[in-house]
């Protein structure tokens, strides 16, 4: 408990003054590192379905994905910004299976190169395109503070479902898949979601001045006067995503189970591996995503 409260300490000051206040191009280099060493831990536990993965096309084709998105932040306009990324990942997640197909024919056992290259094909859309949708939300008008919003959201659910669930929770979700997982706790987790959406939007434009004032973001990354949306979409948003996030880490703790380990791997103390510590992230950043691409497109 003590080192899980100690990286968190750590590392949240880190990550808010990253997607708050980095350029987008430091932004998506970041990304990309942790998007790298997710995919190295996801490989790993490959291996215990009986892939022999094919490690360095997989870290060269998603590694090219993120000096892409450093090289071209966007910065003329929100929907040019989207346009582009919506065409370089559709032609990313094509010709993935192609690329990686392809290296494949090169093995000598030519048994491995089929579930080698869907190994490598899924760990890119599984991992690197939803990181890469965090760096696209930040290009975005009031991308920092939506960024916020996704972040604090998802760890509130998170904590709340872990005290919970570990206090009160009776009545298992998925004993299967996750044996700890409650009713109780995803309740918990679904409110708390609920609570600081509708707090963050409903004081929106004081954060983002407050940001403002204090150098953390420029006007453009905030949401201020007119630019805040309804609050109703808020809070159905606000309810998928915690959803999505919950998805996020059960669908982990199914891959994980199948793989016979209790941790995706051991950077982080206290919270295991990367892909631990960001499953719900990578199923409610394309929620977000979506939701913004939908703004921006009115």
């Amino acid at each position: 408990m003590l080192k899980r409260i100690a990286t968190a300490v750590v590392l949240i000051p880190i990550v808010l003054a990253l997607i708050l206040r980095a350029p987008v191009p430091v932004l998506a280099v970041v990304a990309g590192v942790v998007a790298l060493a997710t995919i190295h831990e996801f490989l790993k536990l490959t291996e215990s379905y009986g892939v022999q993965p094919m490690r360095l096309p997989t870290y060269i084709f998603s590694g090219l994905f993120f000096l892409l998105l450093a090289w071209n932040p966007g910065n003329a306009s929100p929907l040019n910004a989207m346009v582009i990324f919506i065409f370089a990942t559709g032609v990313a997640a094509a010709l993935a299976p192609f690329i990686f197909l392809s290296v494949g024919m090169r093995r000598g056992d030519l048994r491995t190169g089929y579930s080698a290259a869907a190994a490598a094909a899924f760990a890119f859309t599984y991992i690197a395109l939803p990181m890469g949708m965090l760096v696209q939300l930040r290009q975005l008008w009031a991308g920092a503070f939506y960024l916020l919003y996704l972040l604090l959201v998802v760890w509130a659910g998170d904590i709340l479902a872990y005290f919970v669930g570990k206090s009160i929770g009776r009545h298992l979700m998925a004993p299967r898949i996750s044996p700890k997982k409650t009713w109780e706790g995803a309740a918990a987790s679904l409110g708390a979601s609920v609570g600081v959406g509708w707090l963050l939007f409903a004081h929106a434009e004081r954060i983002s001045s407050a940001l403002l004032s204090g150098g953390l973001i420029v006007r453009r990354d905030g949401l201020f006067g007119l630019e805040a949306p309804a609050m109703g979409p808020v809070i159905v948003l606000t309810i998928v995503l915690n959803i999505a996030a919950q998805l996020g880490d059960l669908v982990e703790s199914l891959i994980k189970r199948g793989a016979g380990v209790k941790d995706s791997g051991a950077l982080l103390p206290g919270h295991g591996g990367m892909l631990d510590r960001i499953d719900a992230l990578l199923f409610a950043a394309p929620v977000l995503w979506c939701y913004a691409a939908w703004r921006v497109m009115q």
